[in-house]
């Protein structure tokens, strides 16, 4: 018999008559149905902290004339010292094949209180290290999908529309924090404008979800360049290979969003999988 699948929803929303508590539970409604074991970590409920500090360790620190938060986390997480709120997300993440991020957007990114979850959870050591990142990252193994809602309409974040192309803002947590990780990062489920939307569209929108959560095992992960197009060396600068550039000169676009290399942006690099 296989062993019972698990997946994690990081959810961060204070109402729970929100939007995005209505995309939670119909996230855990069909994951369960499919034999997941759903794990919730409900921020607000849970009084999540946000900011990173000394508090996220017990016992002594290694230098505290000069707090670095980085270096004191690596060694505390070595020593089994992090504080238990930590510890836990940790854990629950471990355990997971799958990791939804569920947020309203937040002037262009994400609540505080799930920043903090970042910051304080996925730590160097436990989450990456410079060996294991990327392609190579410590959750390689892992999907990931960052599910989100917006108080603007979707042709605000066209590449003319007022608030710019989304893709670029997608880049900082999928290709920054989520494949930095090793995670393989499904496209994201955007919905857009929703407190603005009559009650039928919504209802369409939370079945749109669900029908894609029925059928997530099939989708391929968005395209990102391969680690092995940089020189990953502190002598190579972590830089793009020269053959590597001069093969992507005939390029229309670029890379991805962000190694666009002076060309237009590739379209829909962080918000569709590439189709074969």
């Amino acid at each position: 018999m296989a062993a019972q699948k698990t997946a994690l929803i990081v959810y961060a929303h204070q109402s729970p008559a929100s939007f995005n508590a209505a995309l939670r539970d119909v996230a855990v409604q069909a994951l369960t149905k499919q034999g997941y074991k759903v794990l919730v970590s409900d921020l607000y409920a849970m009084n999540f902290k946000a900011s990173a500090t000394a508090d996220d360790i017990k016992g002594d620190l290694k230098n505290p004339e000069h707090f670095v938060y980085n270096d004191e986390m690596m060694t505390a997480w070595q020593g089994g010292r992090l504080s238990d709120d930590v510890a836990e997300e940790q854990h629950k993440l471990e355990q997971a094949e799958l990791v939804i991020f569920q947020f309203p957007l937040y002037w262009f990114s994400m609540p505080a209180i799930m920043k903090g979850w970042i910051d304080r959870v996925l730590i160097q050591g436990f989450a990456f290290t410079m060996q294991k990142m990327y392609d190579n990252g410590i959750f390689k193994d892992k999907r990931a999908i960052v599910s989100l809602t917006t108080g603007g309409t979707e042709s605000m974040y066209l590449a003319d529309g007022v608030h710019g192309d989304i893709n670029v803002l997608l880049w900082p947590l999928q290709n920054g924090v989520l494949r930095f990780c090793g995670f393989q990062v499904l496209a994201p489920q955007i919905f857009w404008c929703p407190a603005h939307s009559p009650a039928a569209a919504r209802s369409e929108m939370l079945e749109a979800w669900r029908e894609r959560l029925s059928a997530l095992c099939a989708e391929k992960p968005l395209t990102f360049a391969p680690s092995e197009y940089f020189d990953l060396s502190f002598q190579g600068g972590f830089r793009l290979r020269p053959e590597v550039r001069e093969k992507c000169a005939s390029l229309t676009h670029g890379i991805t969003t962000a190694h666009h290399l002076g060309k237009p942006l590739p379209p829909d690099n962080q918000t569709k999988a590439k189709e074969n």
